[in-house]
C-alpha cells in the first residue's frame, strides 16, 4: 500500500503526464472526474485538483488541509509553487516556475522563513546583499535584505519592496543548497 507521500507523488506525476488517476490508500483517494484529477482526503474532501484539458498546467491546493505541507513539498519538487492568494473556495493556485540552479524550493508558513533568517543572519552581517535566501515577488526572485517580526506580522524587505505577512501565511522561498553565506 502506498504511503500518503507516495500517493501524492504518483498523483502529481500522472497529472503532469495528463494521465487519468485511480489510486487510494487508507486516508486518500485519487480519481479522475469530469476532465480533472482529484485527490480526496477521506476526512477533508477534495484537497488537490488539476484540470487535464488545459494548455497550462495548474494545480489547486486546499489551503486549510492537514496535507498542505506534504502537497507543497511534492509540488515544489516538481517546480510548482503557490502563485497568489487563496481563492473564494479556499484553494491556492500552484503553477510551474523555472527555478534557479543551486537553490532548494521551500514552501512553508512565513514563521519558518523568519526562523531560518535569524539562524543565517549572524553569518551574513556586513557582506553586502546576501543571495542565500530568495523570495518570489512580482514574478521574479529577490534577495531578502531584512526580515523583521512585529506585533504578529513578519515584514520582509527586498530590493524593490517590503512584504507584510502574518506568521501563518504560506510563502514560497528559495534557500541556497549550500548555506554558507555568499559574498
Amino acid at each position: 500500500m502506498l504511503t500518503d507521500k507516495e500517493l501524492i507523488i504518483e498523483f502529481v506525476k500522472d497529472s503532469l503526464n495528463k494521465r487519468q488517476v485511480l489510486l487510494s490508500n487508507s486516508a486518500l483517494i485519487a480519481e479522475f472526474v469530469c476532465d480533472s484529477n482529484q485527490l480526496i482526503a477521506k476526512n477533508e474532501g477534495i484537497i488537490l485538483k488539476i484540470h487535464l484539458n488545459t494548455i497550462t498546467r495548474e494545480f489547486f491546493v486546499k489551503g486549510n488541509s492537514s496535507y498542505l505541507p506534504l502537497m507543497s513539498e511534492v509540488l515544489a519538487n516538481h517546480s510548482f509553487i503557490f502563485s497568489g492568494q487563496m481563492d473564494k473556495l479556499g484553494f491556492y493556485s500552484s503553477q510551474y516556475y523555472k527555478m534557479p540552479k543551486g537553490y532548494q524550493v521551500m514552501c512553508s508558513q512565513s514563521l519558518l522563513l523568519w526562523q531560518m533568517w535569524w539562524k543565517y543572519k549572524k553569518y551574513a552581517k556586513g557582506r553586502g546583499i546576501p543571495l542565500d535566501l530568495l523570495i518570489r515577488n512580482r514574478n521574479s526572485w529577490y534577495p531578502i535584505r531584512d526580515l523583521i517580526i512585529s506585533q504578529g506580522f513578519i515584514y520582509i524587505k527586498t530590493l524593490g519592496k517590503e512584504l507584510s505577512l502574518t506568521q501563518e501565511d504560506w510563502i514560497t522561498w528559495l534557500r541556497k543548497t549550500d548555506l554558507t553565506p555568499s559574498t
